[in-house]
């Protein structure tokens, strides 16, 4: 065991160029002072998995949504104005056990924790700082707090894709989705009719007295719209849950968004999985791009694990592969909905007896 020494926060000197700088990044919303960020882990009795991004520069919290399209589009654009702050060293914090781990080219890091006692289902803290690797003595530069998640022992466990799975974003087609991302905001934006009180009822089917069936939100989307989604979900009242996106991208990049590398998805989805091998999964997703291959796949791999399949119907030009993989999954003695409105959805987890009328 290790215990952390207080340090204070390093803060620089900064010269007259770095005031103007910081004066205009300051009227853009954004920071220039390093900064930790965990997005929302997970774990079970063994070991915990703990993931987040340091920041150069990052966009400040937004305050106010106001549906401007100006200002909508301002606040998305600054999110891709990050500068990530590569192989930074950083020092993770869980009660009193501590690791350090280093950051990738794109200020990504990623650990297992292996526990040295159980922990009680629920959310538990974590706490990140970013060491300063040329000062001495040791100097704390940026501190962060996230969260990570102790499922229940629950009999389900969900996992969901985001874009056009339960939020309206267009995917199939890049200029209607970039269209719907720059001008909305994540309280004009929409979810489908229906989908998040189906969303609801999977949470708590038979999971038993104070608990719920955990939610595992898995996107090609980028974390440069962590916030974004987030206050979206909590907004409309989806499910808490753990987040798994894509690598961060950079504004040249943005016209790529939400494209993904599709076995990074796979790969997530498995690794989720794999920590709770005594789970049933019910998997959902949309026809817009990979899920019904990836699902499938997930299925061929996982038969016994999962409960069911769900695919919105959304590009009526891959009906017939999406029914053909959907004739695979069924092969494999597994359920699958593949719908239009999210009330076939939930007449099919009735039926099958998922959730009660």
């Amino acid at each position: 065991m290790q215990t952390v020494q207080p340090s204070p926060i390093h803060k620089q000197k900064i010269s007259l160029k770095g005031k103007i700088k910081h004066y205009f990044l300051t009227l853009l919303r954004l920071t220039d002072q390093p900064v930790v960020k965990i997005y929302r882990g997970f774990g079970n009795d063994k070991q915990l998995t703990i993931y987040g991004h340091v920041f150069r520069r990052s966009a400040l919290p937004r305050k106010k949504y106001r549906d401007i399209d100006l200002v909508n589009l301002l606040a998305v654009l600054r999110l891709f104005l990050v500068r990530p702050y590569p192989h930074a060293a950083v020092r993770v914090c869980f009660r009193e056990q501590i690791t350090h781990v280093q950051a990738d080219s794109d200020g990504y890091f990623q650990l297992q924790l292996p526990l040295t006692h159980s922990i009680l289902p629920g959310w538990h803290l974590i706490r990140a700082q970013l060491i300063s690797q040329t000062l001495a003595p040791e100097v704390i530069l940026a501190e962060g707090e996230g969260q990570v998640l102790i499922p229940h022992p629950t009999k389900f466990i969900c996992i969901s894709d985001i874009d056009d799975t339960f939020l309206i974003s267009h995917s199939a087609t890049i200029a209607k989705r970039l269209l719907v991302l720059l001008t909305e905001n994540a309280h004009s934006r929409m979810p489908f009719d229906g989908v998040v009180s189906h969303y609801q009822l999977l949470a708590e089917a038979d999971s038993g007295p104070d608990a719920s069936n955990p939610f595992f939100y898995v996107s090609s989307s980028e974390w440069n719209l962590y916030d974004y989604i987030l206050e979206f979900s909590q907004k409309n009242g989806l499910p808490d849950g753990v987040y798994r996106l894509s690598k961060l991208k950079q504004l040249s990049q943005l016209l790529k968004t939400g494209r993904g590398k599709h076995h990074t998805k796979a790969d997530r989805i498995t690794q989720i999985i794999d920590t709770y091998p005594n789970q049933q999964f019910i998997l959902l997703g949309d026809d817009s791009q990979q899920d019904p291959v990836i699902y499938e796949s997930i299925v061929q791999q996982f038969p016994r694990q999962i409960r069911c399949v769900y695919i919105r119907r959304i590009h009526a030009e891959h009906k017939a592969r999406t029914e053909l993989l959907m004739a695979k999954i069924e092969a494999n003695g597994v359920a699958y909905c593949y719908f239009s409105h999210s009330a076939e959805a939930r007449q099919h987890s009735v039926a099958i007896g998922l959730i009660a009328t």
